[in-house]
């Protein structure tokens, strides 16, 4: 492999945990904690998480409501 590959691997390795670390944390703070606990071994679960709506008096529901629109 040639320089420029190894770095292009490497920048997108470090882009793949940051996103996946980002929408961790997110799933966490929207309540769904089953899901950010498995979504370790499936990180896929982890976007699921993220996307659907966040439990009611979760730390991220608390927040948007608490946000004047």
């Amino acid at each position: 492999m040639t320089a420029f590959e190894w770095t292009s691997v490497f920048l997108f390795f470090v882009l793949y945990l940051v996103m996946l670390f980002t929408i961790c944390f997110l799933t966490f703070k929207k309540g769904h904690t089953a899901l950010g606990i498995i979504g370790i071994f499936f990180p896929f679960l982890w976007l699921i998480g993220a996307v659907i709506p966040a439990k009611p008096g979760s730390r991220y529901d608390r927040e948007q409501r608490a946000t004047p629109r």
